[in-house]
């Protein structure tokens, strides 16, 4: 899996100055998109739950491309964690000015077995926990006066997948909470936006098992590109959607697909 922003340190940085918060920053979209903001000249909080090793590598990554940041590890279905990781970003790194909601899970569970715990855990991870921690950072935002928030839903969102009906649900969700809140905080310079990645290779994808899975050849038959998504396909949409020149852009749902559902 390539590293093209490690490769490749912009010669502009438009995010200079600002503090991004990337929560599942340890791994995948979430890693890719820490190294990319840190590229484009953002201070980066890498937010966790228990990957400390390697989000500590993020951090090292992020570094190498001339930029600041931190690691914190943080439970996000755990209000007064959020709290505390919204302030601890602020004390030692200043003010959140970006925040990318990444985090979040990939529970595969038939229909039959969806009972309200399962139900409620998806609802949790995968739409809940950003509503916490855009609760979390958006007064600073207010504030100041201007914002970025980027959302990571998910094709399924749209598509609909069998033995994801309650992550398919969480994740269209997200998008209308994006557009609600895109109308909320508007007026005070803040865009918010979401992401709707495809068939986006990354490593949790392994250990799901081997009938759960789709091949290659599959996912790319469902697209107009015809290779894999990368986690810097996605990161790059972001590291955009963040920065000065996307500041007309609010409550769109981008999707980063390779043309597997064309709109």
């Amino acid at each position: 899996m390539t590293t093209p922003f490690l490769d490749r340190p912009l010669t502009t940085r438009p995010l200079q100055g600002r503090v991004a918060l990337v929560t599942g920053a340890a791994t995948g979209i979430g890693a890719a998109t820490a190294r990319a903001l840190a590229a484009a000249g953002a201070t980066v909080a890498i937010s966790h739950h228990t990957q400390i090793d390697a989000a500590r590598t993020v951090l090292a990554d992020a570094r190498r491309l001339g930029a600041d940041g931190i690691e914190v590890s943080a439970d996000l279905t755990d209000p007064e964690a959020v709290d505390l990781l919204a302030s601890q970003a602020t004390s030692e790194i200043g003010p959140v000015d970006i925040l990318v909601n990444c985090a979040g899970a990939y529970p595969r569970t038939s229909w039959e077995e969806t009972d309200e715990a399962a139900w409620f855990r998806a609802l949790d991870l995968n739409l809940t926990m950003h509503y916490r921690v855009c609760r979390a950072v958006t007064p600073g935002m207010v504030r100041r006066q201007w914002g970025r928030i980027i959302n990571v839903s998910s094709v399924n969102a749209r598509a609909g997948r069998a033995g994801l009906t309650a992550y398919s649900t969480a994740k269209a969700g997200l998008i209308g909470f994006t557009r609600s809140l895109a109308r909320e905080l508007g007026p005070d310079g803040i865009c918010v936006n979401t992401v709707v990645p495809g068939a986006i290779q990354v490593d949790a994808e392994n250990t799901l098992p081997a009938h759960q899975r789709a091949t290659p050849a599959q996912q790319i038959a469902r697209q107009c590109v015809p290779r894999r998504g990368q986690p810097d396909d996605v990161a790059a949409a972001i590291a955009f959607l963040a920065g000065p020149s996307a500041s007309f852009i609010t409550g769109q749902s981008l999707h980063i697909d390779g043309g597997w559902l064309l709109h």
